[in-house]
């Protein structure tokens, strides 16, 4: 056999296009599909939050500093009361065992209660001071749990959270910060929205666990008759937590409504606050205590 060695044509092993262009066109590709996976996440958010991991609402919750009223290092007994109710409200609504409550008591005026992430929820004495018994204390907690039932919080800045969690696939040092950001602009956790389904939506949860736990929901409309009445005439500062509810009116007509539903219970006696109950709320003054007559009922 005879050996040849034939010429090699020229431009065999070369290309008429860039060699970094179907790099870069890899790379756009890449890009574009994570763009798009964020935007499908950012836009279904909402449905998305509610199967965040408790536990990763807890972290987060533990990685804001800012805006969140400070609290005793002691547990004062009104916060110890408030725990104990909050318990039995939980057991009433069911939450699994991942999904732990805890109530922290602010020695403020403020008429004011709220739920934020993790559990946490916040109360306010200038709320407090002006429930006269158990049933409209509990009718406030089992609202403000029901909304951690159903990760109301989580879901109202569901977005900036889901957006940050999934720039952390890609870049976890970026998504921290975005999230960090989420969570701590301008107090994030006490500016939380819920939308008026929300509010319902909770208000007929607490009204179940209410009814659960005492056999009738007696004393349960006193909190929106507070708010609707004021103090000594003037209009009382609505909570955050009311501020895109429904009309107090419409939620006392809810529970009448409730209430003629279960008629047999509806006449029921309402739950007495401990004996010492006003004494745990009364704030000090220039340090002396304040008489029992600085209570607001």
């Amino acid at each position: 056999m005879e050996y040849s060695n034939p010429e090699i044509p020229e431009g065999i092993n070369t290309s008429t296009q860039h060699p970094l262009k179907e790099f870069f066109l890899l790379m756009g590709g890449i890009l574009g599909i994570v763009i798009a996976a964020v935007v499908v996440l950012t836009l279904l958010a909402d449905r998305l939050a509610v199967y965040i991991p408790f536990e990763l609402e807890m972290q987060l919750a533990t990685r804001v500093t800012d805006g969140l009223p400070a609290v005793e290092v002691e547990s004062p007994p009104i916060e110890n009361y408030l725990n104990g109710l909050a318990d039995k409200i939980a057991a009433a609504q069911e939450l699994p065992p991942e999904m732990q409550i805890t109530v922290h008591y602010v020695d403020d005026d403020l008429v004011n209660a709220f739920a934020t992430l993790g559990g946490h929820l916040f109360m306010f004495r200038g709320l407090l001071e002006k429930l006269p018994h158990e049933n409209a204390v509990a009718m406030v907690l089992a609202h403000e749990i029901a909304h951690i039932k159903h990760r109301h919080p989580i879901r109202s800045m569901g977005r900036g959270v889901i957006f940050g969690l999934a720039i952390t696939m890609v870049s976890s040092t970026l998504g921290n910060a975005m999230t960090d950001q989420v969570l701590s602009n301008a107090g994030g956790l006490t500016v939380l929205k819920f939308t008026r389904d929300q509010e319902t939506e909770a208000d007929q949860t607490a009204l179940n666990s209410l009814y659960q736990l005492y056999g009738h929901v007696e004393g349960a409309d006193l909190l929106f008759e507070v708010l609707e009445q004021g103090n000594g005439g003037e209009q009382l500062q609505m909570p955050e937590f009311f501020s895109t509810h429904p009309l107090s009116e419409n939620r006392i007509n809810h529970i009448h409504a409730f209430q003629a539903e279960h008629a047999a219970a509806a006449t029921a006696d309402v739950a007495l606050l401990p004996d010492e109950y006003a004494k745990w709320l009364i704030p000090a003054i220039e340090g002396e205590t304040a008489t029992s007559s600085t209570l607001k009922n």
